[in-house]
């Protein structure tokens, strides 16, 4: 069985015994955001949560993918949201950029797509922001929490649809989606 870690030993090693001229070659190197995604696509791949999916656009970069996220609960039940993900050079030190690609009535997501989620964050005061130990797995399931348990009240991104769902929290409860569809497009025609 040939394991990730003893190939890319294999590798390195054909590369130490080029030449001075071929050894310069950065097309055969392998950065270690890309041996970190190797390992954390597969697993992601295997616990993905099942109201989840992640398209890899192309599949020899696995520093870009989008997700999409189909809630069976909650205020978004029947819904579809496009989420693309960015994996910059120097993950795992910094996080994921994430944004959203559905327009969405949401306390912690911006008309505009960003997203208010503490372990995409840098630097957070609480602690609970981004952390070399974090995977993207992690990321795939807070994202998929924002939908089911993780509406921020107390600190929202989008402060008009905070107060709009702590305002008719039981009427929201009870509202058909497509009332629901009707609410954020009058809204979104206020502004």
């Amino acid at each position: 069985m040939l394991t990730l870690a003893s190939k890319l030993k294999r590798e390195e090693g054909v590369g130490a015994g080029r030449t001075h001229a071929g050894s310069n070659d950065a097309s055969h190197r392998v950065s270690i955001r890309d041996r970190l995604l190797i390992k954390e696509v597969a697993e992601l791949e295997v616990n993905l949560p099942n109201t989840c999916k992640v398209t890899f656009p192309d599949e020899n970069k696995l520093c870009h993918f989008q997700l999409a996220i189909s809630p069976d609960e909650g205020y978004y039940l029947g819904g579809k949201f496009q989420f693309e993900i960015e994996v910059p050079e120097a993950y795992n030190m910094v996080p994921p950029k994430v944004k959203c690609l559905t327009r969405i009535w949401h306390p912690n997501i911006a008309e505009t797509g960003e997203i208010c989620l503490s372990l995409l964050r840098e630097h957070s005061i609480d602690g609970t922001g981004w952390a070399p130990t974090r995977t993207l797995k992690d990321v795939v399931w807070g994202l998929n929490s924002l939908f089911t348990d993780l509406l921020n009240f107390d600190d929202p991104l989008n402060i008009d649809a905070a107060e709009h769902h702590l305002r008719d929290k039981v009427e929201h409860k009870h509202t058909p989606k497509h009332v629901y569809k009707k609410v954020y497009r009058h809204s979104l025609l206020e502004t």
